[in-house]
């Protein structure tokens, strides 16, 4: 389904439950890539619950605004989509970027969202310009010149000589490079420690052990800053570790559900 917001069009797909009285969570998945990120681990989840992700603009099957992008207009993107889904008293589940979300919308949206996962992410990321840099070379090279280093951030060394690596590679190249420097902006732009440390909701941290672009302490940093907080480190895994060691991602996300009385 398509969802709008402010005359963007956002590609939307609900899995498990359909309706707005189930037990809700929503994914946001990292930039560079698009909903099927998560497809290693939708048939693994535990079913009863709705399960709501979208492309964010600039990304999949999304429109793609001119560049750059605010990370407010990106939480304002998931605001929307959880309003037209009657979502209330959802886990949020947001990796990289879409933990940046998550963390933004939390402060925004109590009714949202009441509880979250906090996967490979921070309240902050880089600095400016380190994506003033990466804007400047996927304007002027394309996504192509990004894409060895990405990888070498995003996987574990044994997964990225395998062949499974193709097909997340590909994601990434065929990631439409205005709607990448439109979010490289957002992230740019953005300091959460302070909105983040004021929040007080369950909350879960993952990283993974090989990760290039969040690393294990800035992840647990983050979720430290908000009380009662829990944090797992996944070994063998890179940026992305939903897709490199599924079944113990989605062993960490049933664990939550359970604890947080959503399954």
């Amino acid at each position: 389904m398509m969802v709008e917001n402010n005359g963007v069009r956002l590609n939307v797909q609900v899995d498990g439950a359909q309706g707005p009285d189930a037990p809700t969570v929503v994914f946001a998945n990292s930039l560079g890539t698009n909903l099927h990120l998560w497809d290693p681990i939708m048939d693994l989840l535990p079913a009863g619950p709705r399960y709501i992700r979208w492309d964010k603009r600039g990304h999949g099957a999304s429109d793609v605004p001119p560049a750059p992008y605010s990370m407010g207009t990106l939480i304002a993107d998931a605001e929307a989509v959880c309003d037209a889904l009657a979502v209330r008293d959802c886990v949020f589940v947001g990796l990289s970027v879409g933990g940046m979300i998550a963390q933004g919308l939390a402060v925004k949206r109590m009714d949202i969202v009441r509880a979250m996962v906090l996967s490979n992410t921070g309240a902050k990321l880089g600095t400016p310009k380190l994506w003033n840099d990466r804007i400047a070379a996927v304007r002027s090279q394309g996504m192509a010149a990004l894409a060895d280093g990405i990888m070498e951030r995003w996987f574990g060394p044994a997964f990225r000589k395998s062949p499974a690596v193709a097909p997340w590679k590909d994601m990434l190249l065929n990631t439409d490079p205005e709607g990448y420097a439109g979010v490289c902006g957002a992230i740019a732009g953005t300091d959460f420690i302070t909105p983040t440390s004021g929040l007080r909701l369950p909350t879960m941290g993952i990283a993974g052990s090989d990760d290039g672009s969040t690393p294990p302490d800035l992840v647990r940093e983050t979720v430290d800053l908000i009380p009662g907080s829990d944090f797992h480190i996944i070994r063998r895994a890179g940026h992305l570790p939903c897709v490199e060691q599924p079944q113990e991602y989605v062993d960490l996300l049933t664990g939550f559900l359970t604890r947080t009385g959503t399954i």
